[in-house]
């Protein structure tokens, strides 16, 4: 008897061990969506500064929360967790593309490789909407450049073809970013000849100036 009580307070006091960690890395990945949203408004206002200042802390912040679950691989894979590190990638990856940077890897960003595709299609999307505040002001060639981004991106994700246990629900994803992708081309095409058809009628107007 008294060994089942020894056995038992052991695994009581595992899961109470277990149970802190799971509180902490929950409170950690809601901290670490918040940091990540505020880091992506940044990136779309081109408040550089800002954005890799809440960058470093998503940093520290992550590692915080991977270390304090590194003793429970059931706590690590849970999807606050990874859905946390996933905004990471989002964040870390969006900053790259917009300034022109190399993409960090999934090991510089100290995540799994499914979590970093995972983050690298949300990226993708937000493209989207740095594509739409360029042409309300005018079609130039950083659209081009990032909507051939995005194409590249849904390119390489289409070909990751698996079971959604295996790739966090990645096919879903690798949709979403087709269909932004479309629409988003859509876009570009229409702003594109509404250049065109400006600077047409610039030119007929400036010809028929100087024929009177």
């Amino acid at each position: 008897m008294e060994q089942l009580e020894q056995t038992v307070e052991t695994i009581r006091q595992q899961l109470e061990e277990m149970n802190g960690a799971r509180d902490g890395a929950y409170q950690q990945s809601r901290s670490l969506i918040s940091l990540c949203a505020r880091t992506i408004r940044a990136l779309h206002r081109d408040e550089w500064v800002k954005a890799e200042k809440l960058m470093a802390e998503a940093q520290a912040e992550a590692k915080a929360m991977t270390d304090g679950v590194a003793a429970f691989p059931s706590l690590y894979h849970a999807g606050y967790t990874q859905d946390a590190l996933k905004e990471v990638a989002e964040a870390f990856l969006l900053h790259a593309m917009l300034r022109e940077r190399p993409l960090p890897r999934p090991e510089e960003l100290n995540m799994e490789a499914t979590t970093w595709l995972n983050g690298l299609a949300e990226a993708a999307t937000e493209l989207r909407r740095r594509i739409l505040d360029i042409i309300r002001h005018g079609h130039t060639e950083e659209v081009e450049r990032l909507l051939d981004y995005m194409d590249q991106i849904y390119s390489l994700l289409v070909t990751i073809d698996f079971n959604d246990n295996l790739t966090g629900g990645l096919r879903r994803r690798t949709d979403t970013v087709r269909a932004v992708l479309e629409r988003t081309r859509g876009d570009v095409t229409t702003s594109l000849r509404q250049a065109q058809l400006e600077e047409a009628l610039k030119g007929l107007e400036q010809k028929l100036e100087s024929n009177q």
